[in-house]
């Protein structure tokens, strides 16, 4: 079995924004992926609905939530999606946050090994999952027990600590596990206008522990960190400015040791989806050709 292609530069968008017709344009564009945002369901009937619409792009999801869906449910949904489509899915799993366990009686990490444990029994490949992995326990469980890791709300400087990880974890002589970062991007030249744009896509993320004490490791302070978060970080954790300057801050990424860039467009209230995943594409793949 082997990894699914991805490409280097795929989409990263809400599920409840991606239609099939937008994922055949998304295709047509040249993208390697889409990653369905959000928590998808477990029965995995929207991604077979976009790899139905589709021929060639792959499809993963990011993420399936691991305290909400049951792992033989899972499997079993992930068997018929790619007997259908070979080769073309991901199964993105992971543990979401805290603040939304409700008192549960042991760890997201645990949960992960036992979950992970549940797919093994079932046949699910570990070529065609990806864990959303922020923290060194389960970067390294990604490295062990996954094809690789999808962190998200991250920065290339993330990355180059993650490629450690999950390079010492897969050790030498074993193929380099996965690593697959999202960024947004803004399509603005204009600071102001960019950091208006990006600044709700940012706050919401501010009250969840597991994102900002990863912030606060990266060096990012307090003040960053304060609702709505500082301009600072908004220009840290968003790409926008001339074309050149978005294609430096996915190749930062890639300098740093990610495989494979999911891009999340965030877009004006005016602004034509189509029209502006068509620019990003011509923006970015000399990047992807480059890389």
């Amino acid at each position: 079995m082997t990894i699914p292609a991805l490409g280097k530069i795929g989409v990263w968008r809400s599920g409840r924004l991606l239609t099939p017709e937008l994922a055949q344009h998304l295709e047509r564009l040249g993208f390697g992926a889409i990653w369905i945002g959000g928590s998808p369901s477990a029965n995995l009937e929207f991604p077979e609905q976009l790899l139905d619409a589709t021929e060639r792009i792959t499809i993963a999801t990011a993420i399936v939530n691991i305290w909400t869906s049951d792992p033989l449910d899972l499997a079993v949904a992930f068997h018929r999606v790619d007997q259908k489509h070979p080769g073309r899915f991901v199964l993105g799993i992971g543990a979401g946050h805290p603040e939304q366990l409700g008192g549960r009686s042991y760890t997201p990490y645990q949960r992960m090994v036992d979950y992970l444990d549940w797919l093994d029994l079932e046949r699910v490949p570990l070529e065609q999952r990806v864990l959303a992995a922020l923290g060194p326990r389960m970067l390294k469980l990604a490295a062990e027990r996954a094809a690789g890791a999808h962190p998200y709300l991250m920065t290339a400087e993330f990355d180059a600590r993650a490629r450690t990880i999950l390079d010492e974890a897969r050790g030498e002589g074993e193929r380099a596990a996965l690593l697959v970062p999202e960024q947004r991007v803004v399509l603005r030249q204009d600071a102001e206008e960019a950091r208006r744009i990006a600044h709700p896509h940012i706050e919401r993320y501010l009250a969840l522990a597991n994102y900002t004490k990863n912030l606060r490791e990266l060096g990012f302070t307090d003040q960053d960190l304060t609702a709505p978060g500082s301009d600072h970080l908004i220009d840290e954790l968003v790409v926008y400015g001339q074309d050149e300057d978005i294609q430096a801050g996915i190749q930062a990424h890639f300098d740093a040791g990610a495989d494979h860039v999911a891009v999340q467009l965030l877009t004006g209230h005016d602004d034509l989806v189509d029209i502006s995943f068509t620019r990003l594409a011509h923006i970015l793949m000399t990047t992807a050709e480059e890389s």
